[in-house]
């Protein structure tokens, strides 16, 4: 298995802290044309990342998080998210090829085609799903739900929505190394902006670490589409600073590799309603995406970030980039 970039940056870290690779790597580049921005506009498209039943910038935290769970002797996985989950999909698909149990605590939100096909697929995971409909019911259930997927004095090994952890941001780290790479070969330009949606904050997070750790002086422009959650500058620049922690801790040698206070912007103007509410410039950011570039994204996620992307590109507040859109939409 070829090792991560992290392991190659931080030799140490090799035996500490365990990888399971899960996807063919690195992801592309290339330019996005066609879309009227003045910035030169790039895109990484992590939408075919994963060799299991689910892809996207999920499979990236869990190739670090599989093997933790394993290396702690857990049988399930216990996390959370809302109906139309991908998080939780591609936990539950690539869990079970670790030979791990899923089970999910489920919130509601707004109802689509696409959610409904999203929980038939949870349906057909193998995972049991626990449906909570809000937030306060499922932290009152929580007790309950560690008891009911515990087995013998062996708690399930828990993760946060969105795997947004210190070890799951480290998945973003991964892909903001690469991106450094991309760049000292050639690929494309250092970019000023690196844009992505904002749901958990481990992505975002993690990316700041990354460029820090890759040598670039690019920002992320976090667009905040989860309502649910406190997910600020300030919120992400500290888990990225525990994740940094956290290499320390398993043996890193690290100088001052945290991010600085100006690496993380975010947005929430494109919030719309809440999380999982369609917006009308999310709806056309999508329609002029599929029409010019053949890209799918999603109306949660990638619709409302490059629908920003697009609107502070108009706007004369990127800069006049380089610009690099994360794409992390990944369906099957």
């Amino acid at each position: 298995m070829r090792p991560p970039l992290l392991h190659r940056r931080c030799p140490e870290l090799a035996d500490s802290l365990p990888f399971l690779r899960l996807g063919e790597a690195p992801t592309p580049v290339r330019p996005l044309p066609g879309l009227g921005t003045r910035s030169e506009l790039w895109i990484k498209d992590e939408s075919g990342y994963g060799d299991g039943g689910w892809g996207g910038n999920k499979v990236r935290k869990l190739e670090w998080l599989l093997p933790e769970a394993r290396r702690r002797g857990a049988r399930t996985i216990l996390t959370v998210g809302g109906l139309g989950t991908n998080w939780g999909l591609a936990t539950a698909r690539y869990a079970r090829e670790a030979g791990l149990g899923v089970a999910l605590g489920l919130i509601d939100h707004p109802v689509d085609e696409h959610v409904r096909a999203q929980l038939e697929r949870l349906r057909a995971s193998g995972a049991t799903l626990h449906f909570l409909h809000t937030k306060t019911r499922l932290v009152l259930a929580a007790p309950w739900l560690f008891a009911r997927h515990s087995h013998g004095l062996t708690l399930p090994y828990y993760l946060p929505a969105g795997g947004s952890s210190p070890l799951g941001t480290l998945g973003a780290v991964e892909i903001a190394l690469e991106l450094g790479a991309q760049v000292e070969a050639g690929e494309l330009p250092e970019p000023a902006w690196l844009v992505t949606a904002v749901g958990s904050g481990g992505t975002a997070a993690g990316l700041a670490l990354g460029l820090r750790l890759a040598g670039l002086r690019t920002r992320v422009l976090g667009v905040v589409v989860n309502d649910t959650l406190k997910l600020d500058s300030a919120t992400l620049l500290k888990l990225a600073r525990r994740s940094t922690d956290l290499l320390r801790a398993r043996g890193a040698e690290l100088d001052d590799a945290g991010p600085a206070p100006e690496a993380i912007r975010t947005e929430t103007a494109w919030l719309g309603d809440g999380y999982a509410h369609p917006t009308p410039a999310g709806d056309r950011a999508l329609a002029l995406v599929s029409a010019q570039a053949g890209l799918a994204l999603e109306r949660t996620y990638t619709a409302k970030a490059l629908a920003a992307l697009l609107d502070l590109d108009a706007a004369g507040r990127l800069d006049d980039g380089p610009v690099v859109f994360l794409q992390t939409h990944g369906p099957r």
